[in-house]
């Protein structure tokens, strides 16, 4: 880093239109060299002059002192060691930040017990973010670019002062400050010419791999540790390419590196990133994530045991943790694994990072230098996972996504069999300098479609219909038409070549989370399959494929609404359960809000069940159903949603369609929606058969016994009902299996009232209106198409007593009315025979009733206790002697029972295991 002279000439090309004498930039310094070379420097590097552009040179000449030249011809030639010896590491930005950081790498250098260790650093966290700023705003003429140099030598200034002392400090500031006037002086010139060459650029941004290279090997030497440090651009050679990139020449850097090494053997070689230089000798950098892939060269060149990469996470995900909260972290990928998700977007690496150790095998490590407890992840030639002798590998490592496309069609019938087609519609695309993301093609020929960025449709659009501009007049292409608002989602694994139905599995969690796919494209080595998705899907799509594929739980984002007795029990029981399932059956169910008529409890991770009716109280907000539906479906990292309405109102009932439309799944024991309106009845049930959202309504009739499964089961066998028959009501139920004896009417229903179950208002069961809807669900189920008012219902409510205010009144004036239903009860008793209060659907003459029945003492109905219901289907299989399904069909517990197995099938249905 000593001072240099420079030249700058032909002053009319170099500095533009400016007419300027040659100006000569210099520093007093016992020597100046090319680059900023260890001392001692070679003989055979002085007077380097770097040719930025024909015609015109940047001279930076290095003058070596009798001593320096007398040492390196003294110097025996020393082979450079290669091999599993040697382990290289990488350290980012971040991980030298500040000098506690810089501290903590010297740390992991000392304590890595490999033979030999060869460490390559990057500038210090935002430093090269500061040249490049420097240099925008010394071309653009803005005199703060002065302030601004000012700001990156303190920057390193006061690290070197918390980390150096004596005559460690006093050399690298000496350099330091002798590097900051040369830069001054070389910012000054590209201020006056009012543009800079790239070279130049290259040069000016290398000098923060420069410095925070030679503090670390200071802070190393400091603990008495054999350390050299390396500028990069003396070893590593490259040939720029057409594509912003460039090519490492491999023999050549070979070469060089030999001959640093024989000049400079040490055992710890601390070694710059980012930069290096062109076969003229031009300084250059290695472009994106160019650090990487310095380690990944100088891996093969050394023939390192292990790259490791030091940076702030854990290792590589399986998606990105920001869009999926449950990704894990993968222990292993293979390089192609590797290579797949860093293309379409995932925080691996780059791409080319992985070329130069596939040569040679070398693992890449992942590591977090702030969680060193943590292993990593490590990418290498073969990858299949095995922990505690438990092989866990997935056919599908991870996902990733890209965003901000457009889908580009060219289609016709001329396409078919034209041999040029696509060379010609790709030949337009490169001239526009246009990238193309995925391609895809049917067999027919009929069509091309291809992603590109949406920033480039605009252009690739226009120079498609002017290439094909006679062939679209002419008929033979009908159209190029431009999809925009795309992302992409890539799958990715190497066992999915070997795994029959990965892409069923992968398309049948995207048709269950209700997402089209656009486009498809898979390469024949399997490796990845990639999809087109509207934008807005992107995310949703991401966590169902990840769900699905076991890399998270099968996880259901949950509102219940209606926190009432149902509803409070059911979260109750859902809190007594939720640990069970997520452990033993891979199940997570997370309530993320509940909401009453007035107040709503909303969570972004899931509300806390031990405490839900405390937090609904300290925390609740005004409830807006539509805010809540939102809430839950859209704002959490869940694929999947259900909405459980406990309600019985019939304004939630109506939602249910334009739920199941936009991908909600609905659980309800609310029977309005299935006995509603005939035509809103079956628009719902072909919305639900049409998409892959679900809809279940077990609760609806017999609280939690099995009757519409199994009613729909014999229907999907082929069976067909000829009869069902039942007690529907467990109130009814209860008080007409306790209505014997000298006890009246009205204190049975007194006594139900007490036990709780009636409804608040007994003539609400009493009417019949409530098995009136179950006999109507039941109905339709069978195929049926009845309304409510094709029903005749028997009431139990004396008329008189019908438009009674309130249920105390009419609790009061009921016994008077105990007469009549005594006689009912004495005429049948008197033949044998019970009362039950019953609903029928009578499937042959296509009508239903509900109605007070006499049933003879053996038979199933007179044989009921408590509040049991019972139902007999009579079927074609089942015609002489009736399926019947018998159980408690009232109450809080059985009903939110019911409910729970909806959750739990649905859990299924979307993937859990059985």
């Amino acid at each position: 880093m000593a001072a240099f002279s420079a030249t700058i000439s032909d002053s009319s090309r170099f500095l533009s239109s400016t007419s300027l004498p040659k100006r000569k930039i210099s520093a007093s310094s016992p020597r100046c060299r090319s680059f900023s070379l260890p001392k001692p420097f070679p003989l055979s590097r002085l007077n380097i002059c770097s040719r930025l552009e024909r015609g015109k040179s940047f001279t930076i000449c290095a003058q070596a002192s009798v001593s320096d030249i007398s040492v390196e011809k003294s110097m025996d030639k020393v082979n450079l060691p290669k091999g599993d010896m040697w382990a290289v590491h990488k350290f980012g930005g971040t991980c030298v930040g500040t000098s506690q950081r810089i501290k903590n790498v010297a740390d992991i250098i000392i304590s890595d017990d490999s033979e030999r260790k060869l460490v390559v650093v990057s500038a210090m966290s935002k430093v090269t973010d500061m040249m490049y700023d420097l240099i925008n705003k010394a071309q653009s003429r803005d005199d703060s670019y002065v302030s601004s140099l000012d700001a990156v030598l303190e920057k390193h200034n006061s690290t070197a002062l918390d980390l150096l002392e004596g005559d460690d400090l006093a050399s690298f500031l000496s350099e330091l400050h002798h590097d900051v006037s040369n830069l001054k002086a070389m910012l000054r010139a590209i201020y006056i010419a009012g543009h800079v060459t790239e070279s130049f650029s290259d040069f000016v941004v290398g000098h923060g791999e420069l410095w925070s290279a030679q503090l670390l090997s200071y802070v190393v030497r400091k603990n008495g540790l054999d350390c050299k440090w390396m500028d990069t651009r003396e070893v590593l050679i490259v040939n720029p390419t057409s594509s912003n990139q460039v090519d490492p020449d491999f023999l050549e850097s070979e070469r060089k590196l030999e001959k640093w090494f024989s000049q400079n053997p040490s055992k710890i070689i601390i070694a710059t990133g980012f930069i290096a230089s062109t076969p003229q000798n031009i300084p250059t950098t290695l472009k994106r994530d160019g650090s990487d892939f310095s380690a990944a060269i100088m891996g093969a060149l050394f023939r390192a045991r292990q790259v490791t990469i030091w940076t702030d996470v854990d290792g590589v995900y399986s998606a990105d943790p920001r869009k999926v909260s449950e990704a894990v972290i993968l222990r292993k990928l293979s390089y192609q694994e590797a290579w797949e998700m860093s293309y379409f977007g995932a925080n691996v690496l780059h791409p080319r990072t992985i070329i130069p150790v596939m040569r040679y095998d070398i693992p890449i490590v992942i590591r977090n230098i702030f969680n060193l407890s943590a292993p990593g992840t490590k990418i290498c030639r073969s990858a299949s996972e095995d922990v505690d002798g438990q092989n866990l590998d997935s056919p599908v490592k991870g996902f990733a996504t890209i965003d901000n496309l457009a889908l580009v069609n060219v289609e016709g019938t001329g396409m078919a069999g034209v041999p040029g087609t696509a060379s010609a519609i790709f030949g337009a695309v490169k001239d526009v300098g246009a990238n193309v993301i995925m391609i895809s093609q049917a067999s027919s020929e009929h069509s091309v479609c291809f992603a590109v960025p949406e920033k480039e449709v605009k252009a690739v659009a226009e120079a498609l219909q002017s290439r094909f501009r006679q062939a679209l007049d002419a008929g033979r292409l009908s159209q190029v038409a431009v999809i925009p608002n795309c992302s992409i989602l890539a799958a990715v694994g190497q066992k999915m070549a070997s795994t029959p139905g990965v892409s069923a599995t992968l398309f049948n969690a995207l048709a269950k989370a209700n997402i089209n796919i656009r486009a498809i494209a898979q390469g024949c080595s399997e490796y990845n399959i990639t999809v087109v998705l509207k934008r807005e899907d992107c995310i949703r799509a991401l966590r169902a494929v990840h769900s699905r594929f076991y890399l998270s739980r099968t996880t259901i984002a949950i509102g219940i609404i209606g926190p009432g007795l149902i509803g409070a029990t059911l979260l109750d029981q859902l809190r007594d359960q939720a640990a069970v399932l997520k452990e033993e059956f891979n199940i997570d169910l997370r309530v993320m809000g509940i909401t009453g008529s007035r107040t709503m409890l909303l969570s972004e991770v899931g509300i806390d069940l031990s405490r839900w009716r405390e937090l609904l109280k300290q925390k609740g907000q005004v409830a807006d159903l539509e805010k809540f539906t939102q809430h839950v479906h859209g704002n959490h990292f869940i694929p999947n949603t259900a909405l459980v309405d406990c309600t019985a109102d019939s304004n939630v009932a109506s939602c249910y369609h334009d739920w199941l439309r936009k991908g909600i799944n609905v659980i309800t024991p609310n029977k309005k929606a299935n006995s509603g309106p005939l035509d809103k009845y079956l628009k719902l049930r072909a919305l639900q058969r049409q998409s892959y959202t679900h809809y279940f309504y077990e609760a609806t009739v017999g609280a939690g016994l099995p009757i519409i499964s199994t009613l729909r089961g014999l229907l999907e066998t082929g069976d067909r009902i000829l009869r069902i028959e039942g007690i529907f009501s467990g109130t009814l139920s209860y008080i007409f299996n306790n209505f014997t004896g000298t006890r009246t009417f009205s204190e049975v229903v007194a006594e139900a009232k007490e036990a709780g179950y009636t409804e608040p208002d007994p003539r609400d069961d009493l009417s019949g209106t409530d098995v009136g809807r179950k006999v109507i669900i039941l109905a339709r189920e069978s195929g049926l198409k009845l309304e409510l008012s094709d029903i005749p219902v028997q009431t139990l409510v004396p008329e008189p007593l019908r438009a009674t205010e309130s249920a105390e009144d009419f609790m009061k004036q009921l016994p008077q009315f105990d007469t009549d239903m005594a006689k009912e009860r004495q005429d049948a008793e008197e033949s044998g025979e019970v009362l039950r209060y019953v609903g029928v659907v009578d499937a042959i003459n296509q009508k239903g009733v509900v109605e007070l029945r006499r049933y003879s003492k053996s038979h199933p109905f007179a044989q009921l206790s408590g509040s049991d219901n019972i139902i007999a289907f009579t079927t074609t299989r089942y015609k002489d002697q009736p399926l019947i399904v018998r159980g408690p069909g009232a109450g809080a517990q059985v009903t939110a029972g019911g409910v729970f197995s909806d959750i739990l099938r649905l859990a299924s249905y979307l993937g859990a295991p059985s």
